[in-house]
């Protein structure tokens, strides 16, 4: 993973002193509210419902032991022992004081993250697939590329004070998208072409929250070292044309609309064409340097096919099924990249105690190269597991919450925390998920369903992607009491889809029962295996609106 140099080093101590002082400015009453507004923001610092929210920055979703046993820490010493992995690969703490806040930065410094640019208008934390470097099914692995982004982005001069919030994900396996490129301000998709060149097809457009919106692509393969270049000119023509005099109206995709894909593109290729040659144009010994921090770990060599995995699976159906279900091919033989499910029922979704950081930090040691990823799905992976250790590792995470084999079935809830934290929130998000995994408890009905994505956001802005969940769940306000929209039909991947709203919204209590009426319909209509998404495509809103409407009649 990518290794702090002197100059990183310097201007995240000299951003921690910096904030250090406005905030002492601030509670000495020398800086006003809205004065110390864009200054917390740009720190990653919120303020909720109930305390203020930190939201510290994981690039492209790498952490360390050593950063995991620091956030450990933090969570206990500065919050209430526990953080939250968000949908953007990032942390949050809930709980912590505002003049603490410089302290858990500096705290954060010594390990190499930071909270910069995780709020605020401006780019926010550069995304890609979980499983980044060791999927077989990769082009080439999008880490550096990413890094490349993270750095050309941070402190940008030009783009700190953008209309809206910018958010870039890259992905680079043509056949899956993990990384929800389409969902994106911008979604770097990074292909060959025929004479075997690295380039990108550029996506520009997209994402979720009051207008939900596919990304329209806008060029089908851009060269390697212009990536940066033409990023820019992208950013530079939204920085001119998106309105700033409505929030609502200000993100990339309503100005792309306005101008029609291709009216925006002809915009970029103009300000690209003056820029292209200028200082952000990418050298090969510059995207060299950044490769050699994402370089093999000291895999040892095997055959494939492990005789202890295979004799393990054979003894023990409770193994073999957590292996089939959160065991992921790997690229180097006899090694498997793992996910850990974070979704117990009882536990707000994505939430990990400071005991179980500290877990998650021995497990990498033991397992994965000191190293761990977070996902979009609000879990993690250890990406370098060897075959022959996958039953000491289950062995070990079964006591630790750990083991849960529901991945990518209707209980492994994406999901935002809603109103029990977000002072934007309409509704609570958290408990409706919980009354969901509690009503569906059941591995083998679950496992008979399929693969199920179902996203919880707790108002429009939609932290929980509910728009692309296939079953997706918004958090209502309706005379001041909290209710449950629906939608049906939504996909974050290379089909990608909004979802369909299925009508009217229903109250707390109801959704257990709303859930189990969508999913009857669906296990009526569907046809042998059919996906529930695949099925919805193919019969439509209407069988599962008249089923849900009817019954509640």
């Amino acid at each position: 993973m990518y290794r702090y140099d002197d100059y990183d080093h310097t201007i995240i101590q000299e951003r921690v002193k910096q904030f250090a002082g406005q905030t002492q400015r601030y509670l000495a009453g020398e800086l006003s509210g809205p004065e110390f507004l864009p200054l917390r923001l740009q720190n990653g610092l919120y303020v909720q419902r109930m305390a203020p929210m930190l939201r510290i920055c994981v690039p492209y979703g790498m952490l360390s032991s050593v950063q995991l046993r620091r956030l450990a820490r933090i969570t206990r010493d500065y919050d209430k022992g526990y953080a939250h992995f968000t949908t953007r690969q990032n942390v949050q703490l809930n709980w912590p004081r505002l003049e603490d806040a410089p302290a858990i930065l500096a705290e954060l410094a010594d390990v190499e993250m930071h909270a910069v640019q995780t709020s605020g208008n401006c780019i926010r934390n550069t995304t890609t697939d979980q499983f980044a470097g060791v999927t077989p099914d990769e082009i080439i692995d999008p880490r550096p590329y990413c890094e490349l982004i993270r750095q050309w982005s941070t402190f940008h001069p030009e783009f700190a004070f953008l209309p809206r919030k910018f958010k870039i994900a890259v992905n680079a396996c043509p056949d899956v998208d993990r990384a929800a490129i389409k969902v994106h301000d911008i979604g770097i998709q990074i292909v060959r072409n025929d004479a075997g060149e690295i380039g990108y097809a550029v996506l520009v457009g997209g994402g979720l929250g009051r207008t939900p919106i596919i990304a329209s692509q806008i060029r089908d393969f851009l060269p390697e070292k212009d990536l940066l270049t033409y990023l820019e000119a992208i950013i530079r023509v939204y920085n001119r044309y998106g309105r700033r005099d409505n929030k609502y109206k200000a993100r990339i995709k309503i100005l792309v609309k306005a101008l029609t894909p291709e009216g925006f593109a002809e915009k970029v290729e103009a300000e690209w064409q003056q820029i292209k040659a200028g200082p952000a144009h990418l050298t090969e010994a510059e995207i060299e340097r950044i490769k050699q921090h994402f370089t093999l770990p000291a895999y040892e060599k095997f055959p494939g096919g492990s005789e202890a995995l295979a004799t393990a699976r054979a003894e023990s159906a409770h193994f073999s099924n957590w292996v089939a279900r959160n065991v992921s091919a790997h690229r180097q033989p006899g090694y498997a990249a793992v996910t850990l499910t974070l979704k117990v029922l009882g536990v707000p979704p994505g939430d990990v105690t400071d005991t179980q950081l500290e877990a998650l930090a021995d497990l990498a040691d033991r397992f994965s190269f000191s190293e761990l990823r977070v996902t979009h799905e609000q879990n993690v992976v250890l990406a370098d597991v060897r075959e022959d250790d996958l039953y000491a590792l289950w062995q070990t995470i079964k006591p630790l919450g750990f083991a849960t084999p529901n991945l990518n079935t209707l209980t492994d809830v994406i999901c935002c925390p809603g109103g029990d934290y977000c002072s934007l929130a309409n509704a609570k998000s958290i408990p409706v998920a919980e009354a969901i995994q509690a009503r569906f408890d059941d591995l083998d009905y679950l496992y008979d369903l399929g693969p199920i994505d179902l996203n919880i956001s707790g108002c429009m802005n939609a932290c929980g992607h509910h728009h692309v969940g296939n079953i997706g769940v918004l958090g209502v306000d309706k005379k001041g009491e909290e209710w449950y929209q629906v939608s049906l039909g939504g996909d974050s991947g290379l089909n990608a889809s909004i979802g369909q709203i299925l009508g009217p919204s229903f109250a707390r209590d109801q959704m257990p029962d709303v859930i189990q009426t969508i999913l009857d319909t669906y296990v009526e209509q569907r046809e042998s295996e059919e996906l529930f998404v695949d099925t919805f495509r193919r019969i439509g809103l209407k069988p599962f609106k008249e089923r849900v409407y009817g019954a509640s009649n």
